[in-house]
């Protein structure tokens, strides 16, 4: 027990170093930059943080993020919502995995 939550703050760690290069010249977890803030994106309807612009492909997708939502956008947005403003990915699979675990972290307090 103690050693898988020393291994998941350990992955949150490297996700954060991953997020913070890969991704927050245009997302940041509590306020909308270029992107839509990130905190609570675990469970929310994609294109609906408040006060964001989305794109109109994004808005008419019916996708909650999750695990295997936030894996597939990360890989490439386009070929998941197709006319979407977000040209971004992650084309690493560990790197993706690292954020998507720091993303984990940063839930509704």
């Amino acid at each position: 027990m103690l050693m898988t939550f020393l291994l998941t703050v350990l992955l949150s760690i490297d996700g954060k170093d991953v997020f913070v290069r890969r991704c927050s010249g245009c997302h940041a977890p509590d306020m909308n930059k270029e992107g839509p803030k990130l905190r609570g994106v675990y469970g929310r309807k994609a294109a609906s943080a408040a006060g964001f612009a989305y794109s109109d492909a994004l808005k008419k997708a019916a996708i909650t993020w999750d695990d295997h939502t936030l894996d597939r956008w990360l890989t490439d947005p386009e070929e998941m919502v197709p006319d979407t403003d977000m040209a971004f990915h992650l084309s690493n699979e560990e790197e993706r995995k690292a954020v998507l675990t720091y993303l984990k972290t940063l839930d509704n307090r």
